[in-house]
């Protein structure tokens, strides 16, 4: 599917997946829109970006209402339109036993990952219904952990298991409007986040073992068979994870 002329949209555009996402893109001929808290780190992103791909940098804070308004008005007024928006912000805290977490903690997790999700969504829904041609492509950033959780990680699961809860809905929800949901469910990408893995991570059984990891470029590259679907096609759910992992059996 010809990409170039389109708009993608993505957050947490700074580093890791979804760097390597936008590059990923813009080598397919999106102008991208890197959205995300730190603005040295989306110039980072878009320097390396191809010769003569269009970008534009909005620093914003996906848990924030009015950032986020922001973002998609500043993207309907340089674009016109967005045709996809890959909502991958997230964070994470560190793993701690569900009785002694923090409600600071479990509430900073689900403002980014859930409700920046629910956030970006509503205002991807408002643009795509308004545009001409009407709709786009949603692309959530689940996990892994959308399915079984690692040990002490309330927080992130239930944000996780439900965005796929969110992301049934929006896909439901957007068919009359032409606008196609979908879920990408990725274990152990290698970027900065994952580098500890190689020295052990906590199982199940209590014991710390080392995990393999993949190439981030793997998943960039399912983002944009995703993205680059006919809206008459959705992948609802897709899962790319490292082959060896403890993923199937985990527990």
């Amino acid at each position: 599917m010809d990409s170039s002329g389109k708009i993608a949209m993505v957050t947490g555009a700074g580093s890791g997946i979804g760097r390597a996402a936008a590059r990923a893109l813009a080598r397919e001929g999106y102008a991208v829109v890197l959205a995300g808290r730190r603005a040295a780190a989306l110039e980072e992103t878009a320097a390396q970006f191809p010769p003569g791909a269009k970008s534009m940098i909005v620093p914003a804070d996906v848990s924030d209402d009015s950032s986020v308004r922001a973002l998609f008005e500043k993207t309907s007024d340089t674009f016109g339109r967005l045709d996809v928006l890959f909502n991958n912000a997230g964070t994470n805290v560190p793993a701690t036993p569900v009785e002694d977490l923090p409600l600071a903690q479990w509430r900073k997790v689900i403002d980014v990952n859930l409700t920046g999700a629910f956030l970006c969504i509503q205002e991807a829904f408002r643009l795509m219904k308004r545009q001409s041609p009407r709709g786009g492509r949603i692309i959530n950033n689940g996990s892994i952990s959308a399915h079984v959780p690692r040990p002490n990680s309330a927080p992130y699961t239930a944000s996780k298991h439900a965005i796929t809860g969110l992301t049934r809905s929006a896909a439901l929800d957007g068919r009359k409007y032409d606008i196609a949901c979908g879920q990408i469910d990725i274990g152990n990408a290698e970027t900065e986040m994952t580098a500890r893995m190689k020295g052990g991570v906590l199982q199940a059984s209590g014991q710390l073992a080392p995990e393999p990891t993949m190439d981030v470029e793997q998943v960039a590259k399912s983002v944009v068979y995703m993205a680059g679907l006919p809206l008459d096609a959705n992948v609802l759910f897709m899962t790319v994870m490292a082959t060896k992992m403890p993923f199937v059996g985990r527990g």
